[in-house]
């Protein structure tokens, strides 16, 4: 299955990735990598997903924050491939970081959200390395912000 069949299977619809609100840009190639700037998690209305987990966000909604940021990635990532996943070679890292409390240790298993959804999409090709770290606070407030590093032909 193509990973436009499969995101279609999933009813997953990309958008164009959000412009940049400081001095960076969403995307930078070098050589036939690709390095996404960190997504924030966003809520269907395009507020921020704000909140701490082990605060006032569970790991399930955290988990679906990610998930979330991995759909937005893959827009970044498409319009970073001229408009074709098709040329995505490989998903090379990701890099999450978690809003939470000094005792919440679950940073993995919200990092899951995206990193699962990379493997539905992309099969072997989406199973990457990968950090989890727990943070006092993400841009915004957000429960969660992830950075990914992509191979394309």
């Amino acid at each position: 299955m193509s990973v436009y069949e499969k995101l279609k299977s999933l009813d997953i619809t990309l958008t164009a990735p959000a412009a940049p609100v400081a001095a960076y840009v969403m995307h930078v190639q070098s050589g036939n990598q690709v390095f996404l700037s960190g997504h924030i998690a966003k809520k269907a209305d395009g507020s921020p997903w704000v909140g701490q987990l082990g605060k006032n966000i569970s790991t399930e909604e955290g988990k679906q924050a990610a998930r979330s940021i991995a759909i937005a990635m893959l827009g970044t990532l498409q319009e970073a491939c001229g408009g074709d996943l098709t040329r995505v070679k490989r998903i090379v890292k990701v890099m999450s970081l978690v809003n939470s409390t000094p005792d919440y240790t679950e940073q993995h298993l919200v990092t899951n959200g995206c990193s699962e959804l990379l493997g539905e999409v992309f099969g072997d090709a989406g199973k990457h390395a990968r950090s989890a770290f727990g943070v006092a606070q993400i841009p915004l407030g957000a429960c969660v912000e992830i950075e990914m590093i992509a191979e394309i032909a």
